[in-house]
């Protein structure tokens, strides 16, 4: 049966599954590095427990390196005693030598990701098959990357929150506000209004075109959610019939503080929107 594969984690956990009844090493695992510290992602362990997830040890430490720094192609390692790059890593005398084999994962940019690579502590005979199928998984794993990146900036365009000054913004809700769509506007919200530090979110409804029971659920949630990590939210721009649809809904909104404009929204909080006057010339 075929699963629809949702992100990077959920591709990088489904192939290493599949992988793992392929190549005949002990240990499998994707690496995320940021060239400093290189973290275990995902990992499966045949036997012997190698690595484990969220394990973290400076880059310059890792097989990994070596396998960033091999370009984009399979390095492959029988015998890390006998090589002349590993026989004297400290990861090396920790396994008490062994195989290795990877290749880096990267952005269609060309910024590296990370690695995804098989680990043994015995010698390990790697066959073509093999290196094809690193080679192969690879590409694929680069493809969702691209893939995630372009969601999220789909997703920042769903909710695009305008900055005004420290600690001040405005989200413009434009459309029709359907379940997905609603719960993208949530996280990337919340996510966004953590980042910038956030302490007043002015919620400007004057570019939705409808309000129905979804839209209602989406701004409590949403502000209840603003409100628990420190952000005090605004509405405004609602229109009367807007607002008729509110009042007779059985959800509660009396606890969101509503203001009739975005003048009305800065001036309750200590702003205000001042005509920039303009200058004539004199020749």
């Amino acid at each position: 049966m075929i699963h629809s594969i949702k992100n990077f984690e959920e591709a990088a956990e489904n192939i290493l599954k599949f992988m793992s009844s392929v190549v005949p090493v002990n240990t499998l695992f994707i690496a995320k590095n940021d060239q400093r510290f290189n973290k275990i992602e995902k990992v499966i362990n045949r036997d012997h427990v190698l690595l484990k997830s969220g394990e973290t040890l400076p880059f310059e430490d890792t097989f990994c390196k070596l396998s960033v720094d091999h370009g984009n192609r399979i390095l492959m390692i029988e015998d890390l005693n006998q090589n002349a790059q590993t026989k004297n890593m400290e990861v090396t005398r920790n396994l008490q030598g062994g195989s290795f084999i990877g290749i880096p994962i990267n952005f269609s940019t060309g910024e590296n990701y990370g690695t995804i690579c098989g680990l043994d502590t015995e010698k390990v005979t790697f066959e073509n098959e093999h290196m094809e199928l690193f080679t192969t998984m690879a590409s694929l794993l680069s493809y969702v990357l691209d893939l995630d990146r372009v969601n999220r900036e789909i997703e920042e365009l769903s909710a695009p929150m305008v900055p005004l000054t420290d600690g001040l913004a405005v989200l413009p809700i434009i459309g029709d506000i359907s379940r997905k769509r609603a719960q993208i506007i949530i996280q990337s919200t919340l996510s966004q209004s953590s980042e910038q530090c956030l302490e007043y979110l002015i919620l400007d409804l004057s570019g939705i075109l409808r309000i129905n029971e979804e839209t209602i659920e989406l701004l409590i949630q949403l502000a209840e959610m603003l409100s628990l990590i420190g952000v005090t939210p605004i509405l405004t721009g609602i229109l009367p019939e807007q607002a008729q649809t509110m009042v007779h809904s059985s959800l509660i909104i009396d606890r969101i503080l509503v203001k009739k404009s975005l003048p009305d929204a800065l001036s309750h909080i200590g702003f205000a929107l001042v005509e920039k006057k303009k200058v004539q010339k004199r020749f």
